[in-house]
């Protein structure tokens, strides 16, 4: 008997691009395909590339190139690149001139097609690209092969109407498509029967979610239909985007047992002129007034937020108003971004006529770290003594005598770990006894709550 060909899928980027590989996975397991331990085992390397900033694209591009000694090595293997990357023109063209050893390259609106297209690369002497320009109908029943564990990712939403001057994503994802409520409730379901406990529902902005459904409904609408989800423990959404973060969605997160509390809420910039440059539809007073009503109805919620500095043109004035904004809304956490231009995006030519010098940004970028490195610690004080309920994701990758955690609001914990006892995706009650910048430190106030994990597998097919 032949050996089953093996499969290797290397992600980049966000949840969405982790779903994506999920389901392409599910789909190479349908074709007889087993998952490989490590790219050098594979006989197929699928990479799932992220197109959001150009960090992501630079790792993409640095081991597609590493590729190229494995591809000589063992000329039989088939390299595909994926994801919002292959939706780049410019993209393709350098694959073309300098990845000589890349088979197949194909985007986000056409994965599902993806055995046809292995199929034709393999008959193919050179390499096949099947990029579409644009998205289809929503497909609904792709398998999928979903990682181990309790927490399980559900896509509602897909692409983007808000075009955003800095963002690429309306051109790699395409226009907002909504499913249908039933089949996603049905999903939920299904994963909830197989002891799925976590649940987050996906979207790049996925508070858009059923506006061009008919009749039209709305994030708070399936929020609640989900809480009714039995085995459903905690029900978690991203990424909203500001402007459509409604008071109904905000009464639903604050009636729900269920729902997180935990609010990310990209700010980008303080500034209006920035702020009306970058497309964001809303004002600084307008978000803080929509700050203000989360923290008057979800007064435990943490605080999150995306901050972009030195966009094109942004002065120290228009920098100081974002300083404000973090003085005053005092996130739990921030992910601390310095603008690069994106192919295709308003911004991109604005930054050749307009650009913020690399020091100044460096400069802005420190100062913002370090005023809410401090907010950060400050907030995790004062959860010291408290008892949190956590979702134990794992051992620590820096301390193997301690379990890292998850509170109910995102935060992460720290707490010691008996080797005789394993307590991965079982959530447990803590006492929090120290803070840190970024984690809390605690220890096991009871026993855990759920039973163990019913899914435990040994191979590790996606990275």
């Amino acid at each position: 008997m032949s050996q089953q060909p093996r499969y290797f899928i290397k992600t980049y980027g966000c949840q969405m691009n982790e779903r994506d590989s999920e389901i392409m996975a599910g789909q190479l397991d349908q074709m007889g395909y087993q998952p490989a331990a490590s790219d050098r085992d594979a006989d197929l390397i699928v990479i799932n590339t992220c197109a959001v900033r150009g960090s992501a694209e630079e790792h993409a591009f640095g081991y597609i190139g590493q590729l190229r000694q494995l591809k000589d090595e063992r000329p039989g293997m088939t390299l595909a690149v994926a994801g919002c990357m292959a939706q780049e023109a410019g993209t393709i063209a350098w694959l073309k001139k300098h990845a000589p050893q890349v088979d197949l390259v194909f985007g986000t609106h056409n994965m599902h097609q993806l055995p046809e297209m292995l199929d034709r690369a393999a008959e193919s002497d050179e390499m096949v690209v099947d990029v579409w320009q644009s998205a289809g109908e929503v497909v609904e029943h792709l398998p999928s092969r979903r990682k181990d564990g309790v927490r399980a990712f559900v896509n509602i939403i897909y692409g983007c109407d808000k075009f955003c001057t800095y963002c690429i994503v309306p051109f790699t994802r395409g226009r907002e498509r909504s499913r249908e409520m039933e089949p996603i409730i049905e999903e939920v379901r299904a994963l909830a029967d197989e002891g799925y406990q976590d649940i987050t529902v996906l979207g790049q902005n996925v508070n858009s979610y059923g506006h061009d459904l008919e009749p039209a409904r709305d994030l708070a609408d399936l929020l609640v239909e989900l809480e009714k989800v039995d085995g459903v423990r905690w029900l978690r959404y991203t990424t909203p985007h500001p402007r459509d973060f409604s008071q109904k969605l905000i009464d639903a997160i604050a009636d729900s047992q269920k729902i997180t509390r935990h609010v990310h809420l990209p700010v980008q910039a303080g500034s209006n002129p920035i702020l009306k440059r970058m497309n964001r539809k809303y004002t600084k007073e307008a978000y803080l007034d929509l700050i203000e009503r989360v923290k008057l109805k979800i007064p435990d919620a943490s605080l999150t937020t995306d901050i972009i500095v030195g966009f094109p043109g942004e002065t120290e004035a228009d920098f100081e108003e974002t300083l404000d904004v973090v003085r005053r809304v005092r996130y739990d956490s921030a992910f601390t971004f310095i603008y690069s231009a994106r192919e295709r995006t308003p911004a991109a030519r604005w930054e050749g006529r307009d650009p913020v010098p690399n020091q100044v940004k460096k400069d802005r970028l420190n100062r913002l770290m370090a005023l809410q490195y401090q907010i950060s610690l400050e907030a995790n004080e004062q959860l010291v003594g408290k008892q949190e309920l956590v979702l134990v994701e794992g051992v620590s990758k820096k301390n193997d005598r301690v379990w890292a955690c998850r509170t109910h609001n995102n935060k992460v914990v720290l707490i010691d770990r008996d080797p005789a006892e394993d307590l991965i995706d079982r959530f447990v009650p803590v006492r929090i006894t120290g803070a840190k910048t970024f984690y809390l430190t605690g220890q096991q106030a009871g026993r855990p709550v759920s039973p163990p994990s019913p899914r435990r597998r040994v191979e590790l097919p996606m990275v």
